[in-house]
């Protein structure tokens, strides 16, 4: 062989690393005679895998060498010296794989690289120009890709698996894809080879952990689905697709429990073919590149598959691979499709469904009998040894039917395996054999015959077939279609695991519900079906289900599965013992023979030997293997055998490897072909060696644990007789003890088997990723949970009665039992069922103990050390934590077993552990009489009071204990406090008063579960504790069932408390009452509907600003004091309220109408806008109706009564004497519209008619133009009177007790709590929200001087604080609001309050503007300066202030606070403005429609504008066009569309800004006619802007004008911007007096 080129040199050294150092052994040699072979490489192996008579290895850093028969490069490489393979340099490998004559390898991010032989198309070399070329020689890439998805992406893979002809791929999402030649592959197809890799449909959908490849099947691990996703797991498809990609749900139960008769044996539907036998076969060998046939390609069993000259004729023969007929004729297209030449194919009948047709010629049927006896007795006759170095010897039964006779390269795994390939000793060529595949009928006849043997005595044990029938699953069994669910997403970017990839149930560690699929061809018994037919999709073994299958490996013709009890069950061909067993051939898992005390935990498979890695009695690990010997393999010749049982040179169970002794510690083993491997690390610091032994320990304690499920948990639960003899407490607790120590049971078998990946895994091997660290919270919670369960069983007595109960199931087990307590006596004493079941607990130290080991190895200061070090301490604190609680439960049992009797009965619980007890009386009540008993017993809950027969119950979680270190009495007291109670004990001795104090305490403190604030453990509970009371004796809270916050013995801080009668109040308490906000519900009998308040508490009474719901209807949003309604508050009446329907807004006092407030009567369509007193309106008052009439005057006791002014609808106005609502009577003037008069006594009802007895005056001509409307408000309540309760509540809320009485520091720190209450106790606030109420907690710096620096960042701040209600301004600013629009919305909105509107605004900026002096004293007084002004933009100069010099510019409240409220009170107002300006709109709007219906030129003459203002040309989207006499709207359209705007502002001073800017507008068009040095006349103006308002046709212009006048700053009213808009308010009055004729 020759010598390969390019071995790197460098990358083998003499000297070993510490770890992955293999070794290497042929499998022939006798287990005495065997001598490993170390191959030194300077790097760890990091993995191997072995193929037919080559290997191929990883060692760290990603480097992949190869070594053996490389027949695709025509060398042969000593084992001693493996070549690198260069073009995979520069790719971090992560895994590789070993198929019989071919590799693969799979790179960091996942991408996979084969090279070998690629006759089947094994490599997944898609090129079709090469597919002459049958070998790939270096690695090239192969590319998965998911084409189910849009757009098709490149799929991860993790794992690679390889066979003879096919491999498969386990990606990230757990999906098998599979290409090459055979039935092996499990795809839906009849086209073969598989060139590119195609996703196993069958298993799509599941989660697939690991896979397995032999010579000719693949077995899959995989996770079990949960028994109610059968149904769900395929319904989205089956909507997707339209069809049924599954059986339907009643076949689906029924495939559940029933046997493999049920359903298709092969997993495929055979179609009916021409019944005529093909008379010859042609037998075209294929050769090899090397001259090779390729039938003596080593390992190589592709072959030309050909069909007679009838078949090839006859376009009925195809084949569906599909039991379910539905799927065939929807696939027909699909599946009748050949390769080029192929003739199509149309399907035939169901042979599942009718199976007579096919062979109802008997003579026929017997000639296929008798013809496939003479084969059957050639193979028997020829067949010895073990023959599959270059391919496997199978029956016609184990062959498959190719479909594709035209195609050049043909799978032969569809061939007739029934004549030998004969094969050199030395692996060279052999004769060139042929193979043809098994016609169409004879694979019929097959089936029928193994059908027909199911039906009888069957192949599979009988015991296997009565447990397939009872036993259902939780996966559906290989149903033979291709409709799994798919799952359609993107390739996950999870992380890559080499080796057997370590599935996950959720938490992180392997699941153990897990199943194991097989498929391929099965003529040895290999799929493990209990027959001996070909799988063609993946079809679950249902014996291995429930078996917590971890691991499974496949030989050429042999299946292992190893279990997370370290059990071996194994199938397949036996002929040289590599099952390890001395029986024949099992065509179902059994368990191998091994011997007492050891335990496997990896295995692997080769040709004809299997390989296993267990614990024995030494501490490191031991190898066995089991298979062909020495013998055997060197003395082996072709006889005639007539049973295929194992020959003499075979084991009969697993043999111990001598050699594996002087190893180290071995870390994982492979196999493959005629050679085994091994990797082992040596002990470095005993590092590896604490790992072995902690996995070690695990493995026996999992398999401790599941013997005791099995002979003690298992039968008890079944007992019928275990409910009658525990009794009913303790049997509940008996079967939450079994559920425990099961999952407990579990958790231990995951961990195991983690930690047996965590060994095999070498890449990965990162102590930071230790089971026990990363999931300590699960171990933690698992343990305390069984502990418990344990205690609590125990404390009840159930030992006792579990022990009785277990004499009479378990009297034949008394050894096994005696075993299993870890006691050499036999199970006559109680004490052993309870030491059994506290067992577990000493794994918690051995954890701590190698953990401690582990950090030893590591610096101080590195990261592993520090996590090691703290999983130590969290395991070995767990530990003497339920050490504690054991001994607990021991002392609480024996003080119940000590105490029996009625009273103490009723106080044992499970949970309940007795502390201490007073029975010495070692404690007793401070004043007790000499001759009194008193018994104080402390439980972990409870402190029971206990006198004569009495008894009396003090929850620890409300009882708090401490010290009286001042009584000078001399006693050695504790006083303890509860919420109803509070009592003093006397302890006999300074020792117990000690022990005590403690006691409590802990107990107290563990029973909080050490959450409380200021505890210290075994010192001082909580002081503050959340817990729950139901107060018994208390006067206020009788009977009400409290839940919340408590400090020393009071309700303090947040809770819920819940009264009898249905009262319920959730909120804040101090000092044992409601204080601070809260939500209380208060049942209302009367009607039928509770009351609701939320607001703010104080002392246990409603006091502060609230909502109050009452049953009637009603809603009062205000404030209160002391339970009653008390300042500013808003009453509207509901639906259910008889009286009066209506609302109310103003000031109360005590629970009554006092002081200004407006009253809106809907039922009587009037609004009083005046002062009350005790309920009744008392004082000056305006009164609206909805009729349009207007009063004011004054009322007096809830009438009107003296001097008052009415003004009707029309204008008639009466100025005079009222005694009643609406009634006249005393002196008074009427003026009637038109202006007279009548003066004199009235008397009667304004609606009804008046009498009158005076003069009626008829004003002359002239008078007219002198006539005065009547003097509006002054009997109305004056602006600064109004709403005073409103600004005393916010001055309230500040801290001060009036207007500017308080502390400056006090307001703002009030501003900056209230602030942060808010935000903390509403949770749905939004983003911008929060954000605003963030920057408002910050206290600004209000003492210094305002400049113009910090001017704007006042402004800013009181912005943002009015745009919250939860600050006091904003408050303010929100209720200002509501109560003017209250006022003025409605029948309020009549033109007759414009005057008392605009003041009752100039009223709010004063009030306003005095509290935003007292937060900033800075600011000047109204009007004042502010000196240092920097360079402002004019926008902002006219906006706040008016430049008045230099470095100087006035402030005032309406420049600084009008942006804040006009915006909100503009609707109300503007109306207003809109109402008392209606006539003279009216006017202004005629002549403006008039005037607009003339063109541009002809209004600019009408109008006197000069022509060299008139413009010529106008532009359109930057195209100039020239203006004609009928040209409209097209001059100065800049100027007009920026009139337009002062509609869409608020503030004067917006408005204000909008007029300067179309003066400038209209400067800028008319420039470019005159010269640069124009100056404007009001002459030449005038006309060009009545022009420009005309045409901008402003709707209500006069109610802009009227609200800039009245509102606008007095500073600006002089200068420019008043001369600016004294042109717009003439230009008003212009148009309405224009003429327009």
């Amino acid at each position: 062989m020759e010598k390969p080129e390019g071995s790197p040199a460098d990358e083998r050294g003499l000297q070993p690393p510490d770890r992955g150092l293999l070794h290497l052994w042929p499998s022939g040699g006798g287990t005495q005679q065997l001598c490993p072979q170390t191959v030194l490489l300077s790097r760890p192996v990091m993995h191997i895998s072995l193929g037919e008579n080559h290997g191929i290895l990883l060692a760290q850093g990603g480097l992949v060498f190869s070594f053996g028969e490389l027949s695709w490069r025509g060398v042969s490489v000593p084992v001693s010296a493996p070549v690198l393979e260069a073009s995979l340099l520069g790719r971090t490998v992560v895994h590789v794989a070993a198929g019989g004559f071919h590799c693969g390898a799979i790179s960091e991010q996942g991408g996979v690289y084969m090279w070998g032989e690629n006759t089947a198309g094994q490599c997944g070399q898609t090129d079709r120009a090469s597919v002459t070329n049958t070998t790939v020689p270096e690695p090239c890439p192969v590319t998965v890709v998911d084409s189910e998805v849009v757009p098709p992406v490149v799929v991860r893979v993790v794992s690679l698996a390889c066979g003879r002809e096919h491999s498969l791929a386990l990606s990230a999402q757990n999906e098998l894809w599979a290409w090459g030649s055979g039935c092996q592959l499990g795809l839906v197809t009849n086209t073969f080879p598989v060139w590119k890799p195609q996703k196993v449909e069958h298993l799509a959908g599941r989660h697939v952990i690991q896979v397995a490849c032999g010579a000719y099947h693949s077995l899959a691990l995989v996770r079990s689905l949960p028994a109610q996703d059968f149904s769900a797991q395929s319904t989205p498809k089956m909507r997707e697709r339209g069809r049924s990609p599954q059986c339907p749900l009643a076949d689906r139960e029924e495939l559940v429990t029933t046997d493999d008769a049920v359903y298709c044996p092969l997993g495929v539907e055979l179609s009916e073919v021409t019944r005529s036998e093909p008379s010859s076969r042609r037998r075209v060998p294929r050769l090899h590149p090397a001259g090779m046939s390729s039938g003596s390609s080593r390992g190589s069993s592709a072959s030309l598959s050909s069909f007679s000259d009838d078949s090839r004729s006859n376009p009925k023969q195809t084949n569906f691979p599909a039991c379910s007929r539905l799927e065939a004729e929807e696939n027909r297209a699909e599946c009748a499709s050949q390769t080029d030449g192929s003739p199509k194919a149309n399907p035939a009948s169901d042979w599942a469904a009718n199976k007579d047709s096919a062979f109802s010629d008997d003579l026929e049927l017997q000639s296929l009998l008798d013809k496939l006896s003479v084969q059957s007795e050639s193979q028997n006759a020829t067949a010895t040894g073990d023959t599959d170095s270059v391919s496997s010897q199978t029956g016609s039964e184990d062959s498959c039917i190719s479909s594709t006779p035209s195609s050049d390269l043909l799978t032969s795994s569809y061939k007739d395996d029934s004549i030998f390939k004969m094969q050199t000793n030395n692996g060279g060529a052999s004769a060139p054999l042929s193979s043809s595949p098994v016609c169409l009928e004879e694979v019929r006849l097959c089936v029928e015959r193994e059908r027909q043997a199911l039906l009888g005595c069957s192949l599979t044990n009988a015991h296997q077939k009565g447990n397939a029938a009872a036993s259902g699953r939780r996966s559906l069994p290989g149903t033979p279609t291709h409709g799994s669910p798919r799952r359609r997403r993107q390739a996950a970017s999870g992380s890559l695991c080499a080796g057997a990839a370590s599935d996950d149930s959720g938490d992180g560690l392997p699941s153990l519900e897990t199943e194991v699929w097989s498929w391929g061809r099965g003529s040895e018994g290999q799929l493990g079906h209990g027959d001996h037919l070909a799988r063609l999709q993946p079809l679950c073994i249902k014996s291995l289900t429930g078996q917590e299958v971890i691991k499974v490996a496949a030989g050429s013709h042999h299946s292992l599965a190893l279990t997370a009890q370290c059990q071996v069950y194994s199938w397949g061909r036996n002929r040289c013992g590599q099952l390890g067993r001395v029986d024949g051939p099992v065509t179902v898992p059994q368990l191998a023979k091994l011997s007492d005390g050891l335990r496997v935990w990896d295995l692997s498979a080769g040709q004809s030997h299997s390989l296993l890695l267990a614990d024995g009695d030494c501490v490191q690990p031991v190898l066995l293997y089991c298979g062909q010997q020495s013998e055997s393999a060197h003395g082996e010749k072709l006889q005639s055998q007539s049973s295929p049982l194992k020959t003499k040179s075979c084991t009969e169970r697993p043999t111990l490897l001598p050699f594996c002794i002087e190893m180290s510690y071995i870390s994982n083993v492979s196999g493959g072909g005629r050679l085994c491997a091994a990797l082992m690390d040596h002990n470095v610091m005993g590092f590896i060696a604490a790992i072995h032994d902690l996995a070690s320990r695990e493995r026996q304690f999992s398999c401790w644990m599941n013997d005791v499920r099995r002979v003690v948990i298992a039968p008890l639960r079944k007992k019928e007789t275990a409910c009658q003899t525990l009794g009913d407490p303790c049997t509940h607790l008996f079967f939450a003890l079994c559920d425990s120590f099961i999952q407990l049971s579990k958790l231990i078998g995951r961990h195991a088997t983690a930690l047996s990946y965590f060994l095999q895994n070498a890449q990965s091997r990162d102590v930071t990723s230790f089971p026990l660290l990363t999931h300590s919270e699960l171990f933690l919670e698992t343990y305390k949970k069984y502990c418990s369960a344990v205690g609590d069983f125990q404390v009840m007595g159930g030992f006792q009665s579990l022990h009785k109960l277990s004499l009479e199931c378990l009297c034949g087990q008394q050894a096994v039992l005696s075993q299993l307590c870890g006691s050499d006596q036999s199970v006559s004493k109680e004490f052993d069922l309870v030491s059994m079941f506290y067992q577990p607990l000493q794994q918690l130290h051995h954890y701590s103990r190698v953990l401690l080991k582990m950090a030893t190895c590591y610096d101080v200061l590195t990261e592993e050390y520090q996590s090691l070090q703290q999983g130590c301490s969290h395991y070995d604190a767990l530990s003497l934590s339920l050490l504690r609680k054991k001994k607990e439960a021991e002392t609480t049992q024996l003080f119940w077993k000590t105490h029996s009797g009625k009273t103490t009965e009723s106080l044992r619980l499970p949970q309940r552990r007795v502390i201490c007890e007073s029975s010495n009386r070692s404690l007793t009540p401070q004043f007790a009489g000499r001759f009194s008993n008193h018994w104080f017993i402390l439980f972990n809950d409870i402190l029971v009071h206990t006198q004569f027969s009495s008894f009396r119950i003090y929850p620890l979680t409300c009882l708090w204990a401490k010290t009286i270190t001042e009584d000078g009495s001399g006693f050695y007291t504790i006083k303890i406090i509860c919420p109803e109670e509070s009592f003093t004990l006397v302890a006999s001795t300074p020792q117990e008063k000690n022990k005590w104090l403690r006691s409590l305490n802990q107990a107290v403190d563990q029973v909080l579960g050490g959450a409380g604030q200021g505890s210290s453990p075994g010192v001082t509970a909580a002081v503050c504790r959340t817990a729950s009371y139901k107060f018994v004796t208390d006067e206020r809270f009788r009977d009400a069932q409290y839940s919340g916050s408590w400090m020393a013995g009071r309700v303090h801080g947040r809770g819920t408390m819940k009264w009898p009668d249905g009262r319920v109040y959730k909120g804040n308490f101090k000092g044992g009452l409601e204080d601070g906000y809260g939500e209380c519900v208060m049942p209302n009998r009367a009607q039928d509907k509770p009351d609701v308040y939320q607001g703010q508490w104080k002392e246990g009474k409603i006091h502060g600003f609230g909502k109050y719901k009452y049953g009637s209807g009603e809603v009062y949003d205000g404030c209160f004091c002391d339970g009653r309604r008390h300042g500013y508050g808003m009453l509207s009446a509901g639906k259910l309220a008889r009286t009066s329907s209506g609302l109310f807004i103003g000031q109360w006092v005590q629970d009554k109408k006092t002081g200004y407030g407006v009253h809106d009567d809907i039922m009587r369509g009037e609004k009083y806008m005046g002062f009350w007193l005790d309920d009744q309106r008392h004082g000056s008052a305006v009164v609206l109706t909805q009729y349009g009439v207007y009063f004011e005057g004054s009322f007096k006791e809830n009438k009107m009564s003296g001097s008052g002014l009415l003004v009707s609808d029309d204008d008639t106005v009466f100025h005079g004497e009222f005694s009643d609502d609406w009634t006249v009577n005393g002196k008074g003037v009427l003026t009637l519209a038109n202006g007279d008069r009548l003066d004199g006594l009235f008397s009667g009802e304004w609606s009804a008619g008046l009498k009158v007895v005076g003069t009626y005056v008829k004003p002359a001509m002239d008078e007219n133009k002198e006539k005065d409307e009547p003097l509006l408000g002054q009997y109305a309540v004056p602006a600064a009177q109004r709403w005073i309760c409103v600004f005393d509540e916010c001055w309230s809320r500040l801290g001060c007790d009036g207007a500017g009485n308080g502390e400056r520091t006090a307001a703002w720190d009030n501003i900056a709590v209230t602030i942060t209450t808010a935000r903390r106790q509403s949770p749905d606030l939004s983003k911008s929200h929060t954000k605003v109420l963030e920057s408002l907690e910050f206290i600004p710096q209000y003492g210094e001087a305002v400049t113009t620096a910090n001017y704007d960042n006042i402004r800013r701040y009181l912005t943002k604080a009015c745009e919250t209600p939860h600050h006091p301004l904003g408050w303010l600013v929100e209720t200002l609001v509501t109560a003017y629009r209250m006022t003025y919305v409605g029948v309020g909105s009549n033109r007759r309050l414009l005057r008392q509107a605009v003041l009752e605004l100039q009223a709010y900026l004063t009030h306003l503007y005095s509290i935003i002096r007292f937060l900033f004293p800075g600011l000047p007084d109204d009007g004042g300066i502010i000196p240092d002004a920097p360079d402002i933009s004019p926008y902002k100069t006219r906006r706040n202030s008016i430049k008045v010099d230099q470095g100087v510019f006035v402030v005032s409240c309406s420049s600084l606070l009008l942006p804040l409220l006009l915006p909100r009170l503009y609707p109300p107002l503007f109306t207003l403005y809109c109402l008392q300006q209606e006539q003279e709109e009216a006017l202004y709007w005629e002549r403006i429609l008039r005037l607009n219906k003339q063109p541009d030129q002809a209004l600019l003459g009408f109008l006197g504008v000069q022509e060299k203002f008139w413009p010529h040309w106008m532009s359109i989207l930057g195209e100039k066009k020239q203006i004609v006499s009928s040209s409209k709207d097209a001059c100065f359209i800049s100027a007009v569309e920026t009139l337009q705007q002062i509609s869409t502002t608020f503030t004067p001073s917006d408005k204000l800004l909008v007029i300067q800017k179309t003066f400038e507008e209209l400067t800028l068009e008319v420039k470019p006619f005159l010269a640069g040095d124009f100056l404007w006349c009001m002459d030449d103006l005038f006309p060009l802007f009545l022009y420009v308002v005309l045409r901008a046709r402003v709707r209500n212009l006069g109610a802009e004008v009227s609200l800039i006048e009245d509102l606008m700053d007095p500073n600006l009213q002089h200068g420019e911007m008043g001369l600016m808009f004294t042109t717009l308010k003439a230009c008003f009055i212009q148009i309405q007096q224009e003429s327009t004729t």
